[in-house]
């Protein structure tokens, strides 16, 4: 799921390069901005990505906090969306909220209710 919210930020990138709202934003015409912008959002889903190849209950914490921040900031970007009347940054916005919330859940819920995790103490 969290490969599925990175793909969202990206798109929310692109749309805003499609459709610029003011001077100050960035265009397709602007590729290095453009690059660096989606160089910033790779390095921010960098951390989720990682923590969620571990199995422990503290990797899971920290992954759902640092996806609750995600969550905050889709749920700006539609507030976004809706001060400069675009649909398709709402729609985003509202995707990626749902689907990191979802992913929250899911990685909550995940080995606590009899699920089959195995560890190993040597």
């Amino acid at each position: 799921m969290v490969g599925l919210t990175f793909a969202f930020a990206i798109i929310a990138v692109l749309l805003r390069a499609n459709y610029p709202t003011g001077p100050h934003t960035i265009t397709f015409d602007q590729s290095i901005l453009l690059i660096m912008s989606i160089g910033t959002v790779v390095m921010l889903f960098i951390k989720p990505i990682i923590l969620a190849f571990f199995d422990h209950m503290t990797f899971r914490i920290v992954s759902a906090i640092y996806q609750a921040f995600l969550a905050i900031i889709f749920l700006g970007l539609m507030l976004v969306g809706f001060l400069f009347p675009s649909v398709w940054v709402i729609v985003i916005g509202i995707g990626g909220a749902i689907v990191n919330i979802g992913s929250i859940i899911a990685k909550m819920v995940a080995g606590t209710k009899g699920s089959a995790v195995t560890t190993f103490y040597e």
